[in-house]
């Protein structure tokens, strides 16, 4: 009779590393009465905005093989909604999140239904070209500051409540949001739709045969993409108290890009820890020298090359 057989290091990887990173943001509070603790915190705050902007792109990138050059869309628009309600007093979190991630649902949805339509260059950029309209006109928006974006008189309520006016209570309003988005993801590639979506990346053809409608698979995935994005741009407008045109710019499409390529593509795990080493690597190099992006460029280029499946592809082979 034989013993257990031993766990296989991706699946070992895939419970151990978001293990360890949420518990490793859940004690950082703590670890800030250390040191410099409102930056800490911030700091802390917008790595897990970012985070859940990544899961999100890794659900279409990853496993559907949708590469969008456009995400950040939605990180505008849910930040956009959350500032605009709360210029108009209607800022509560249980009236400002709603909306905000409908706007970004409808979005996705709209750009969505035709976007999905192509495939490869095509689909890059036509996913760019709606990200670009809409930052063009978010440049129009005169009454929110137009190019110069607007400033928050104050962060959203809850429940009528200022809860989230104290950076600890913030913090951990952003890290139950990104647990549960992760949570929530996570259960959704490992059902029959996200096997489905999984399937018509690596063959579209054989599943439209097998009787699958694929584009409506392919735009469910898409609209829900957008829709947890705008989660987190609805979160950055809060830990900046700012929003402007510049948080749908081509380059932060490019950025979280980078953080799903940089964790590892289809991995939701990955985009966390792809999420986080971008961010903090980031962090580090500004501090070092004036001229961090052209050490942080070509950095981010070796660890891809170097690690094929991004960090969670170097830790399996390290394990294995």
């Amino acid at each position: 009779m034989t013993g257990p057989s031993r766990q296989s290091p991706s699946r070992a990887v895939a419970i151990a590393v978001p293990l360890l990173i949420f518990a490793a943001l859940a004690l950082l509070p703590l670890a800030a009465g250390f040191g410099p603790k409102s930056y800490i915190l911030s700091l802390g705050a917008r790595v897990m905005i970012f985070a859940i902007a990544a899961i999100s792109l890794d659900l279409i990138l990853g496993y559907g093989g949708m590469v969008s050059f456009g995400h950040a869309a939605f990180l505008g628009i849910g930040g956009y909604a959350a500032g605009m309600l709360i210029d108009g007093g209607r800022g509560d979190m249980l009236i400002a999140l709603p909306v905000a991630m409908l706007a970004s649902a409808i979005f996705a949805a709209a750009t969505g239904y035709v976007s999905i339509r192509t495939k490869g260059v095509a689909f890059i950029m036509i996913t760019l070209a709606f990200a670009q309209m809409i930052y063009f006109f978010a440049n129009t928006l005169s009454a929110y500051g137009g190019s110069d974006g607007m400033t928050l008189y104050a962060r959203s309520t809850l429940a009528g409540m200022p809860l989230l006016k104290g950076e600890t209570a913030f913090y951990y309003v952003v890290l139950a949001l990104l647990l549960a988005a992760f949570l929530a993801c996570r259960s959704l590639v490992a059902s029959p739709f996200g096997r489905a979506l999984s399937a018509i990346r690596q063959n579209p053809a054989r599943m439209a045969a097998m009787g699958y409608d694929v584009d409506r698979i392919r735009l469910v995935a898409y609209t829900l993409s957008g829709t947890l994005c705008g989660v987190a741009g609805f979160l950055l407008a809060n830990q900046a108290e700012f929003v402007s045109p510049s948080y749908m710019a081509w380059q932060r499409s490019g950025e979280l890009i980078a953080m799903v390529v940089l964790g590892g593509m289809g991995t939701l795990h990955g985009a966390l820890l792809g999420a986080v080493a971008f961010l903090a690597l980031e962090e580090i190099l500004a501090d070092l020298t004036p001229y961090w992006r052209l050490v942080f460029g070509p950095l981010l280029i070796l660890v891809v090359l170097a690690g094929r499946g991004g960090l969670v592809g170097l830790l399996d082979r390290r394990r294995g």
